[in-house]
């Protein structure tokens, strides 16, 4: 069942992934967050479930089995606001000027369908799991 649970943790990853981007469209015109500051975009950092850290720790022996993949982290794109003159605004500055987050819509959408595919791939990997499961469940009786 090895193959079916990386797919797994490919899939859990990968739908966080597109949450974080969904979030990150939403919120490319908010000009303001709940405390007040401008959102911050941000990305998913994904690596492998056993880290270098970790396998050095252990010695270099490398796990029996493949484990799939994790998050690492969620961290801000270091991106500075955008600026835009709009006085009648309800959060413009004393010169009329309102702060956007910098979110550049043509990279999230792309990183989405970039995520999206990968996101197809688990499920198409897991679908042939479970496919060559049963066919040697099958062969075995």
């Amino acid at each position: 069942m090895d193959a079916m649970q990386i797919s797994l943790s490919g899939l859990d990853v990968e739908w966080k992934r597109l949450q974080v981007i969904a979030q990150n469209l939403a919120n490319m015109n908010s000009t303001r967050m709940e405390d007040g500051s401008v959102f911050q975009p941000l990305r998913l950092v994904s690596g492998p479930a056993v880290g270098f850290g970790e396998l050095i720790a252990s010695g270099g022996a490398m796990p029996d089995t493949p484990v799939g993949v994790r998050v690492l982290s969620l961290e801000t794109v270091d991106n500075p606001t955008r600026t835009a003159y709009e006085p009648d605004h309800p959060h413009a500055d004393e010169n009329g000027v309102v702060l956007y987050p910098n979110v550049d819509h043509a990279a999230e959408m792309t990183l989405m369908i970039k995520t999206s595919r990968i996101y197809e791939a688990n499920l198409t990997a897991l679908s042939l799991a479970q496919q060559m499961y049963s066919r040697a469940i099958e062969i075995g009786q």
